[in-house]
């Protein structure tokens, strides 16, 4: 028998020899798959930060109009409590309309109201800093009974509009000023860049009901605090950021009282100064800027960590769907069930850490 005949050949391997294996090179086929991996993985990681980006608008969009709105009940229901506590006017000659809760009816004639002459009495409290001052309403563009609240840090500027600690109460005389949202929470300044002169804006507080008429409407920088000051007559000052959606400038409406201002509150101005400092605390901003938007940043700690969390957990999550699926031991549903209500309530608190105006701001819008 000839040992060159294929079938008899001995083809176990010598000794010491590598073994074979009958594994082909790796090739295109092979990169292409490596490839498509990787351009899998970078399509899931922009999917996720669409949702988050999506996520993130609808909040600041629509999700603090929520919070707010909370709070204007429970700001209503604490004005309430003070006008039933608030003493009425010493004289029954004035031809303003006495304070009253929502379910009392007033004791003048319809009409427009007017503004009480120097006849309250001087007992009432003044606001301390978180505490309703009262509600107003702008019939041109829809605004009705929106409460307002003493300082103008961040926190108060998320329950309504704020007013200016320092600057006179609506219906007194000087320049009462109040700070108030555009896109975000609530936004109870939305459309005022639509207001003409004559445009009423009416104010109800402690001391009586108040009306006063728009002046003019102007664009100034977030610097300009020169719209605070006192002007020599009796006004009111609205402040947003302008245009909407942006916080590059400020849109400033000033409107006159019509009628004859009421007196300060008895030691008003020593809660005024009590609500600067509480406002100071707060990070209020700089005290050269129209309000705290102009230097407020994107982010307040702890908010980056949360974000950063958010990411280690749904990575976290992802791994342990995969190692499920690879191994067989629990189902691949179980993570997500567990992990998804986790990362989002992680990503609320990132949210809630974020600022809008400080964001545009940081980006030039």
């Amino acid at each position: 028998m000839l040992t060159s005949d294929p079938e008899l050949v001995d083809e176990r391997p010598t000794e010491g020899a590598p073994p074979t294996t009958n594994a082909p090179p790796p090739g295109p086929r092979s990169r292409r798959h490596g490839v498509a991996r990787i351009v899998g993985a970078v399509g899931r990681l922009m999917m996720t930060s669409g949702v988050v980006i999506l996520l993130l608008a609808a909040y600041q969009l629509w999700g603090t109009n929520l919070q707010t709105n909370r709070s204007q009940r429970e700001l209503a229901d604490e004005f309430d409590v003070l006008l039933d506590d608030a003493p009425g006017p010493t004289s029954t000659t004035s031809t303003t309309e006495v304070p009253t809760s929502a379910s009392s009816t007033p004791t003048t004639s319809a009409g427009p109201p007017s503004t009480a002459p120097p006849q309250v009495a001087p007992t009432i409290a003044p606001p301390a800093h978180g505490q309703p001052i009262g509600r107003f309403s702008i019939p041109a563009i829809g605004v009705n009974d929106r409460y307002a609240v003493e300082g103008t840090d961040k926190a108060q500027l998320q329950r309504g509009a704020a007013h200016y600690p320092g600057t006179p109460l609506p219906g007194q005389a000087g320049n009462a000023a109040v700070a108030g949202h555009r896109t975000t929470y609530g936004a109870p300044l939305h459309n005022v860049d639509k207001l003409k002169a004559g445009d009423e804006i009416i104010w109800e507080t402690l001391q009586g009901r108040f009306r006063y008429e728009v002046m003019e409407i102007t664009i100034v920088e977030p610097t300009d605090v020169s719209v605070l000051e006192d002007k020599g007559d009796n006004r009111l000052t609205l402040t947003a950021c302008h245009p909407k959606f942006s916080a590059a400038q400020r849109i400033i409406v000033s409107a006159r009282l019509v009628g004859e201002p009421v007196p300060e509150l008895e030691g008003q101005d020593e809660a005024a100064e009590q609500a600067l400092e509480v406002v100071a605390g707060e990070d209020g901003g700089d005290p050269n800027t129209i309000d705290v938007f102009a230097t407020e940043p994107a982010l307040r700690f702890p908010g980056a960590w949360w974000g950063a969390l958010c990411m280690a957990l749904w990575g976290l999550t992802r791994l342990l769907a995969h190692v499920g699926r690879r191994t067989g031991r629990f189902p691949r549903a179980i993570p997500y069930v567990i992990g998804t209500p986790v990362c989002l309530l992680v990503l609320y608190l990132f949210f809630e850490s974020f600022s809008y105006e400080g964001f545009v701001r940081t980006i030039g819008v």
